[in-house]
């Protein structure tokens, strides 16, 4: 499995990873939507034999503590032959390694605890931001000493309150 930033050349195959993970586009919608927005931090693809994964992290503002450098995590997707493989750990894992090299102090997930916990992520962090997802699935991940000192309201990038 080889993992890659995301290219133009990919959005074929990053609607085929959407479409078929999830049934509908409105995941893979975002990602455009990001993108176009200036708001998408990174977004990778992962290739087997054929195009199997992506994953994208984007802007998150934190009001009161602005010096630490946050992202969101989402979507994530796996093509459903492609589930069950670690395809989506091996996306969450480089994603995390990459932001972690280019500076980045905190991120933040919702989704599955079960599944998210295994790389770190827990609500007890997440609790510690006012966003307008807050709830047990909402998690998050501090990268560095300083994105354990995340609190208060948080903005995600516009494309999530523009999802139908």
């Amino acid at each position: 499995m080889t993992i890659r930033v995301e290219e133009a050349a990919d959005w074929t195959a990053v609607y085929t990873i959407y479409a078929e993970a999830f049934g509908q586009l409105t995941e893979a919608e975002l990602v455009r939507h990001l993108h176009d927005d200036g708001d998408l931090i990174l977004s990778l693809i992962a290739h087997g034999d054929k195009p199997a994964g992506h994953i994208a992290f984007s802007r998150l503002a934190l009001h009161e503590t602005p010096a630490i450098r946050g992202v969101v995590l989402a979507p994530l997707a796996v093509r459903p032959e492609f589930q069950a493989k670690g395809v989506g750990s091996v996306l969450v894992r480089y994603g995390l390694e990459k932001l972690t090299s280019d500076g980045y102090d905190l991120v933040v997930v919702l989704g599955d605890p079960d599944y998210y916990s295994r790389f770190g992520f827990t609500p007890r962090l997440a609790s510690q931001l006012k966003t307008p997802y807050d709830g047990p699935y909402l998690q998050a991940l501090a990268l560095s000493d300083k994105g354990k000192e995340a609190h208060g309201p948080v903005s995600y990038a516009r494309a999530f309150a523009e999802l139908k």
